[in-house]
């Protein structure tokens, strides 16, 4: 066996389907499909079984999930080792984020790494969060800030910040919506949201799913941009989050009503690959994050002081 077919092997149980892991990892199916059967020559065992949804891991294949995980684990460390024993200081980090939060953050991040890292480099990806994950998975970057990320035996989260979503139309809309909307009126609003895969289509939708509720799709649109100028029709509307107002031109003209029973939150988290210990300058690089007010950052309202204990 090699670390090829090991990896291979991985993410197919990871993602549950040939085709979405050999998109991860650059293969074509078929050359994935050959390294996951020459692994199982070798072991003499069937690893994986197809199913109606795609493949799930036999119980050997469970078994050598296990042992697949710690040998590249071991492969991943001994990678890092050898790069640090060439270059003894880690000079360089690779820290992905999607364009919005780039925009609200990098700034302070960039600030903050220069001073405490003066003879380090800060390389900063954009993109969108299902984009990341895969470079995390493809080591092309070091740590990223992700939105709502599916669940992953690769890679490790951790919440940083949670912020409501409000259904967004144009002062100047009819019928103008209350203060507050529940939830479950949602469908009596015509909406124009993003195609999925997104993780904002994805939160409404499963909120909607779970309570009954159809929504009325007019269109499906992709850039948060050409969306808010869709809602100049008066008879549209939209949903996003709240600090997102702020950053579009012509907010003025822009009103919302808080989404409750329940509230539809979103959650940025910060993702790094599951290995231990973090090379230096990315777990440094994960405590300027933690350090940041988030709060402020994306509301202008800086966050509450916690209480002393007494």
């Amino acid at each position: 066996m090699d670390l090829r077919q090991i990896r291979s092997f991985i993410m197919a149980c990871e993602m549950r389907s040939l085709s979405r892991a050999a998109q991860v990892l650059g293969l074509s199916q078929p050359s994935l499909s050959r390294q996951i059967q020459l692994l199982e020559a070798e072991l003499r065992h069937h690893l994986l079984v197809r199913t109606g949804r795609g493949v799930e891991p036999t119980p050997a294949g469970l078994r050598f999930l296990a042992h697949a995980k710690e040998l590249d684990a071991l492969a991943q460390h001994a990678r890092q080792d050898m790069r640090a024993f060439s270059s003894p200081v880690q000079d360089k980090v690779r820290l992905g984020m999607p364009h919005r939060v780039a925009r609200r953050l990098a700034p302070q991040i960039v600030q903050v790494f220069r001073r405490l890292h003066p003879d380090a480099a800060l390389t900063l990806a954009e993109g969108l969060s299902s984009e990341m994950n895969e470079w995390l998975v493809k080591d092309r970057i070091d740590l990223a800030l992700l939105y709502d990320p599916p669940p992953s035996t690769l890679l490790q989260f951790e919440s940083v910040y949670r912020e409501d979503l409000v259904l967004t139309y144009g002062k100047s809309c009819s019928p103008r919506p209350p203060p507050r909307v529940r939830a479950r009126e949602l469908g009596r609003y015509p909406l124009v949201l993003p195609s999925a895969p997104n993780t904002i289509r994805a939160l409404v939708d499963k909120t909607c799913r779970d309570l009954d509720v159809a929504l009325n799709i007019a269109a499906e649109v992709d850039v948060v941009h050409t969306i808010l100028e869709t809602l100049a029709q008066d008879t549209l509307y939209t949903i996003l989050p709240r600090s997102a107002l702020r950053d579009m031109p012509g907010q003025d003209h822009l009103a919302c009503s808080a989404i409750v029973d329940p509230t539809i939150m979103n959650n940025l988290t910060l993702a790094t690959p599951v290995r231990q210990p973090l090379p230096t300058l990315v777990d440094a690089t994960a405590r300027i994050i933690r350090g940041l007010d988030m709060q402020q950052l994306f509301t202008g309202t800086p966050r509450a002081p916690q209480s002393a204990e007494t």
